[in-house]
């Protein structure tokens, strides 16, 4: 499990991944025009993280960046991406570069919800001509549940309710995949879809009883 030392926090590993982003690929940062981030991790309830990165824009010169912070449990990472794919696939979108942050510090008290927790932050470079590309349609669904939440801003610890997520979970993934199916045979006329039609498959999964 990984974890940050006592004189780093949620902003420091994000500021270290994106510079990183920025030096390994040589990328210009004129040529970014959006930056999103998703995270759960609050350390202030009214200054963006996304304004702390952007201290890595000030010596070029480029302040014209658009894209926010989205705070949400999990969720938060996929809505910046999609962000930055709606911004790039419209009228609004100049040529340039979107890079999309996700980081999280996920603390949690003594006892077995522990192992869940870490830290960790990586870096999307969203542009034309990528060797990954992602596919136009996708389906989502969104529901109102109690299973993970913070309601105390003096604690960094979540209430959780395990046995109630993957209750949720199993009922997402399977009202996804039908409103995808829906969705792909509109598009593409593709009526049977199913497993035989992916190579691989990605899921989100905070602890391990849920892959099982």
């Amino acid at each position: 499990m990984s974890f940050v030392q006592d004189c780093e926090d949620i902003n420091s590993i994000s500021l270290t991944a994106l510079r990183n982003l920025l030096a390994k690929y040589d990328v210009d940062p004129r040529s970014v025009g959006r930056l999103e981030v998703g995270t759960e991790t609050l350390l202030d309830k009214a200054k963006s993280m996304k304004t702390i990165l952007m201290s890595l824009f000030r010596e070029s010169g480029n302040h014209d960046i658009e894209g926010v912070t989205t705070v949400n449990a999990c969720y938060g990472s996929t809505n910046a991406i999609f962000n930055t794919l709606n911004w790039m696939d419209s009228a609004s979108w100049d040529g340039r570069y979107g890079i999309v942050i996700s980081s999280d510090v996920a603390v949690y008290p003594k006892g077995n919800a522990r192992a869940t927790g870490g830290a960790g932050a990586i870096v999307f470079l969203i542009g034309p001509n990528a060797p990954i590309v992602f596919e136009p349609v996708r389906s989502t669904f969104i529901d109102n549940a109690f299973d993970f939440f913070k309601p105390n801003p003096l604690s960094e610890y979540p209430t959780v309710n395990g046995h109630h997520s993957m209750q949720i979970y199993m009922n997402a993934m399977k009202e996804c995949y039908k409103t995808l199916r829906a969705k792909f045979s509109a598009r593409y006329g593709v009526s049977d879809l199913n497993l035989s039609h992916f190579s691989y498959f990605a899921f989100h999964t905070p602890f391990s009883k849920m892959v099982q």
